[in-house]
């Protein structure tokens, strides 16, 4: 089964920029750095990589889980250092919804990012990372035509359980990882950025090979880009994805208290 995101591979037109938001602003340890590409670990087991490209980027969103103890330290932190939030069409910044808050706010190359905390996670058992005291990378969005069709296949293909099922929406989601699945026709919030699919390449970690294998099996020929050393590499509607085994264990979901792990 999937554990959670091992990494997000995006594009950037600036390294120095993305490195002054991120290293700057956002306090995200460096683990390699290059003219052309830059990679921070801001939680444990999950890194964020930046390459240099020379063409158009589409915004992606991504959201951080926060102890729900440690939100309103984050977003003080965040406005610290410059973060300018997002506001809602009434002003406010903070968003409080049924099961916890939120903060949106935005990179130079105009990727959505938010900080998320939820009531119901229990906070002793990830140690938060950083002055955000980020715990884990819950969601990346992926906007398609069809999100009916998209999330039947990420059931089908990646074994991974629903919430929030709507015609234009859903969360496709394994272990700590939560797909973001939106149709293109819906912007996202709280500016009504409209939702174009980014280039982006997204590893899983999984829990054995095992669970690789079963996965390579459902894919067609011309979804699958390689199988080698271990790993799964697969695309699907232009998004690129990574299955690599990893340490974390399965119980991890249900020692948080997510709602679907107990289920």
């Amino acid at each position: 089964m999937i554990t959670h995101f091992s990494n997000v591979e995006l594009n950037t037109v600036s390294v120095k920029g993305v490195k002054q938001f991120y290293s700057g602003q956002l306090r995200f340890p460096i683990v390699e750095e290059t003219s052309q590409r830059i990679t921070f670990q801001p939680v444990d087991h999950c890194t964020i990589t930046f390459n240099l490209a020379y063409e158009p980027i589409s915004p992606v969103h991504i959201a951080f889980e926060v102890p729900n103890s440690k939100f309103l330290e984050a977003v003080s932190n965040l406005k610290a250092s410059s973060v300018q939030l997002l506001k809602w069409d009434d002003g406010r910044e903070i968003d409080n919804f049924e099961t916890g808050e939120n903060v949106y706010f935005r990179d130079g190359d105009g990727n959505l990012l938010e900080i998320i905390s939820h009531f119901y996670i229990k906070e002793d058992v990830i140690e938060p990372k950083g002055s955000l005291s980020l715990i884990y990378l819950r969601e990346v969005g992926f906007p398609v035509p069809d999100v009916i069709q998209f999330r039947e296949w990420l059931v089908e293909t990646l074994n991974v359980k629903l919430d929030k099922i709507l015609d234009n929406f859903s969360f496709a989601i394994g272990g700590t990882a939560h797909c973001v699945i939106t149709s293109i026709n819906r912007k996202w919030i709280p500016i009504s950025m409209v939702a174009l699919p980014p280039k982006i390449k997204v590893s899983f970690g999984v829990t054995d090979h095992v669970f690789i294998r079963s996965v390579a099996e459902k894919l067609q020929s011309d979804e699958i880009i390689s199988f080698q050393d271990g790993e799964l590499h697969f695309n699907k509607l232009g998004y690129y994805f990574i299955l690599k085994v990893s340490d974390i264990g399965a119980q991890v979901p249900s020692l948080l208290n997510l709602p679907l792990s107990r289920k």
